[in-house]
């Protein structure tokens, strides 16, 4: 798994490549928390070039989106392959982020 970090119109962009497993998932989860930063950060998870993620990295998500609430901030998903977004739909995900078709769309839909 590749992370790469991005600012976009005010709004922190977090590219992640390849799988995320339990193998990874500390590491995904380090990068989710740091991202948040402050109150009122908000985040885009872009998707675009996950290939999968395991319920280790749900729960790395899910963890993220407890600490974006703390923090009065928020974060979108972006871009996910229709493998990805199946994953999401059967576990429940789908309801719990904003998911949009491209990471320029979650920019703009939170503010950027």
């Amino acid at each position: 798994m590749n992370i790469t970090e991005q600012t976009v119109n005010g709004i922190t962009v977090l590219r992640a490549e390849g799988r995320v497993d339990s193998g990874n998932a500390g590491e995904f989860e380090t990068a989710l928390l740091s991202a948040m930063g402050g109150e009122g950060t908000r985040l885009v998870v872009d998707m675009a070039q996950l290939s999968y993620i395991s319920s280790a990295g749900l729960r790395c998500l899910l963890v993220a989106a407890k600490a974006a609430r703390t923090k009065r901030g928020s974060i979108a998903l972006s871009a996910m392959a229709p493998h990805i977004r199946e994953v999401f739909d059967v576990s429940g995900f789908s309801s719990l982020f904003e998911i949009h078709a491209d990471a320029e769309a979650a920019v703009a839909a939170l503010g950027g």
